[in-house]
């Protein structure tokens, strides 16, 4: 079984030419080969939130009084 690599929804689409959707996957795969080599591409789920720095979160843990 090969890993599958989240990548962003738009690489897919400029991808789609040379890619098909693996319903048996859930997941997209070379067209010809994808059977048996290369990338097992699936759409990035996370969105919004998962793409801040972790410097640019709340900081959620209290304050520490000295």
């Amino acid at each position: 079984m090969r890993t599958r690599h989240y990548v962003p929804r738009r690489l897919i689409l400029l991808l789609t030419p040379v890619l098909r959707y693996s319903y048996s996957r859930d997941a997209y795969v070379l067209k010809g080969v994808g059977r048996s080599v290369g990338p097992v591409l699936r759409a990035e789920r996370r969105r919004g939130r998962a793409r801040l720095r972790p410097s640019d979160r709340v900081e959620r843990r209290r304050a520490s009084i000295a």
